[in-house]
């Protein structure tokens, strides 16, 4: 299976204008000189990597019916070992989604009989969700595919580029992990601060 994963060809040598991102850069800096959008050479990467990613992944994943976030809570389960269960609100959080969200795609695998919810078994009024022997196999074979769509997705890069890539990446993702509200100024603070600017002049 991992034969039939292969990364697309790329140019030997890429000008950083090359891709979307380099081009959207031009033209940013040609129409608004007076913004700095340097921060757009990773993070408007980073953004458009994320559909790449997905598309491979869900292509990887469609031969065995699933998609992406279908995959995650069954890849979830079964790597969090024997009995193979968690909580709802364990995989919420671990899988970044909302409450509703989270229900209605756990009804959805159930129906199909990858996973069984039941009452937890110190207190009867919680739920726990475990994987069916069905979902455990199921899961075992996306897992398999999903490593091999990343492997491919990086392997233009040698092992001592992977690992000070993925270094920088955890230190970015680590180090914004709950900033994003505080690095964005609150409309009323640009106000106050304007009219305070205003005022001093």
């Amino acid at each position: 299976m991992e034969d039939d994963i292969k990364a697309p060809d790329a140019p030997a040598a890429l000008d950083p204008a090359f891709d979307i991102v380099g081009r959207g850069m031009s033209q940013w800096r040609k129409e608004r000189p007076d913004i700095d959008c340097s921060g757009k050479a990773i993070v408007g990467r980073i953004l458009r990597l994320q559909d790449v990613i997905l598309r491979a992944v869900n292509t990887a994943l469609d031969p065995l019916g699933l998609r992406y976030q279908s995959y995650a809570v069954l890849a979830t389960l079964r790597a969090s070992g024997a009995p193979y269960r968690m909580s709802p609100t364990r995989l919420q959080e671990t899988l970044l989604l909302t409450s509703g969200g989270t229900s209605n795609l756990l009804a959805r695998l159930e129906r199909k009989g990858w996973i069984r919810r039941r009452s937890g078994e110190s207190d009867r009024r919680g739920v726990i969700v475990e994987l069916t022997d069905e979902g455990v196999a199921l899961a075992d074979q996306a897992m398999e595919r999903h490593a091999a769509v990343e492997r491919a997705l990086v392997e233009m890069f040698s092992p001592g580029q992977q690992n000070e890539f993925a270094g920088l990446l955890s230190r970015m993702l680590v180090l914004n992990t709950g900033q994003a509200a505080l690095m964005t100024p609150h409309p009323s603070t640009e106000t106050a601060k304007r009219t305070l600017k205003g005022a001093e002049a």
